[in-house]
């Protein structure tokens, strides 16, 4: 089974039962919250029973405050007492945080042979109350709230089956990875960058992106995205931070490539004039021998084009601009110089000499708005772009699907793609390291984790397996470690599987 991370984790049963070999060997020891340890740092040593009543208050103070900040915490004491239980539950829960309970049912001959053999003993009489006790009350841990009791057999821990932990994104992905194996599906990949701050980033700019284009050829990636920002999102760092303009990357992305196809993931109505852009895209394409892709959204970040000087009006007037640009750029991209009266803008003469390379350049429209977002793709798009885990790629087909049907559109006509950050490795000591390196300071190793979707080449096989069959077909991708070239090279083992 796979733990989801970041969680909470009560183990249950006897001294003896083996539950300290098991979590050592499943989480990392700053994890895991043991009243053994916390009994040595304030007694003799671990077995010092008459640290017990220090330990255990420091053991709750330090479980309160792990879940309190949403961090893994496995509580390695005897789990015994229920309400203990259905507190630290309810503090997870405020938290958003998975529960487990993990029940020990060692023999209680095996329990008793340990015991023995400690510097220490536990006095045989509480032993055995702890054992019966277990026995006549593991039923109750059922009806304590956790999302999922599991239950373990720790005589020989040598053959208990190794137990994964890992962001929820990856749950199911050993299965979808076999499945993968036994029956290939088929998904594209393109690769976004999201940032350009490297180490001396002004000098070393220009060689950086010809790595990581020909890496990403290299590796079997279709299409190059950047993010059409002027200065970096918060979600990726800070506002000083480089941040390229979109389509100047793109045009010397086109200079230093072949084959690629490009584009930005998205370009906010508001930001350009519409004909202009239609004519830096027109020109891209020409420059590019067409490989030029047009991603187009509503725009979201108000602070951004404030401090450029940019209009940035309300949604219902970014929406009408955005249909009014789907419409005009075939206009703009076909023959003569129509002239185009939208909702928002007028364009006396549509023109655009020399017309791309490609009959149509292919729109993306990006975000999943059930209502109006996904109603443009069905009308207007050849793309759209989604997010989010499988369940909800499912559901936000089927609704395109819905709008398909009713403007008479063959949903087949548009190709759904996804974008979410990857962090790939080879197994799970070296995501370990990775995740260590990485992540930003103040920020769990579980919280990193799941941001980046971090997972061996295997499990992100089984994750784009999942999204393929949930109706994705190019699946975009950000690599947190995008600046070197082997991060980008380790993925071919992931678009291989799917070629």
């Amino acid at each position: 089974m796979r733990f989801v991370k970041p969680c909470l984790v009560i183990l249950v049963g006897p001294s003896g039962a083996g539950k300290s070999t098991w979590a050592s060997a499943t989480f990392d020891p700053n994890e895991i919250v043991s009243s053994d340890q916390l009994r040595a740092a304030v007694g003799i040593d671990q077995d010092d029973q008459v640290a017990s009543t220090d330990a255990f208050h420091l053991l709750h103070e330090t479980v309160t405050r792990r879940l309190a900040r949403g961090l893994t915490t496995v509580v390695d004491t005897t789990g015994l007492d229920a309400e203990t239980r259905r507190d630290y539950v309810d503090l997870a829960s405020d938290q958003m945080m998975i529960t487990y309970a993990v029940c020990f049912d060692t023999p209680a001959d095996v329990c008793r042979a340990r015991n023995a053999r400690r510097n220490r003993p536990i006095p045989q009489s509480v032993h055995n109350k702890q054992i019966s006790s277990y026995q006549r009350n593991r039923a109750e841990v059922e009806r304590d709230g956790f999302d999922e009791v599991v239950i373990v057999d720790q005589a020989d821990p040598g053959e208990l089956a190794p137990v994964a932990a890992g962001p929820k994104s990856l749950v199911g992905s050993e299965e979808a990875a076999r499945l993968q194996e036994e029956s290939p599906g088929r998904l594209a990949f393109g690769l976004q960058i999201s940032s350009f701050q490297w180490p001396d980033s002004s000098q070393t700019t220009p060689d950086r992106l010809r790595a990581i284009t020909a890496s990403a050829r290299q590796a079997g990636f279709e299409s190059i995205w950047v993010m059409d920002h002027f200065r970096q999102i918060p979600q990726v760092g800070r506002a000083w931070e480089d941040m390229l303009e979109s389509y100047t990357t793109l045009a010397y992305l086109a200079g230093i490539s072949e084959q690629i196809r490009l584009g930005a993931l998205v370009t906010g109505v508001t930001y350009r004039n519409p004909a202009l852009l239609g004519k830096m895209l027109a020109t891209l394409d020409v420059l590019s021998g067409g490989r030029a892709i047009c991603g187009l959204g509503l725009g979201w970040f108000e602070q951004e084009a404030r401090a450029y000087g940019i209009d940035f009006p309300d949604v219902n007037t970014r929406y009408e601009l955005l249909e009014d640009t789907l419409q005009l750029l075939p206009l703009l991209w076909g023959p003569g110089s129509p002239e185009f009266i939208g909702k928002q803008i007028t364009v006396p003469e549509a023109m655009c000499y020399p017309r791309p390379v490609q009959e149509r350049i292919p729109v993306l429209v990006g975000g999943g708005g059930e209502r109006r977002t996904l109603r443009l793709v069905a009308r207007y798009a050849d793309y759209c772009n989604l997010f989010g885990e499988p369940e909800t790629v499912r559901h936000k087909v089927e609704v395109l699907h819905e709008h398909c049907r009713s403007v008479e559109r063959d949903p087949a006509e548009v190709i759904v793609s996804h974008l979410g950050p990857a962090l790939v490795a080879t197994d799970r000591d070296h995501l370990r390291e990775l995740i260590a390196e990485h992540r930003p300071p103040n920020t769990s190793s579980d919280n990193y984790a799941a941001a980046t979707m971090a997972g061996t080449v295997e499990e992100q096989i089984g994750r784009y397996r999942r999204l393929a069959d949930a109706g994705v077909q190019l699946a975009i991708v950000n690599l947190p470690n995008v600046a070197d070239p082997v991060a980008i090279s380790r993925f071919r083992g992931i678009i291989t599987a799917f070629a």
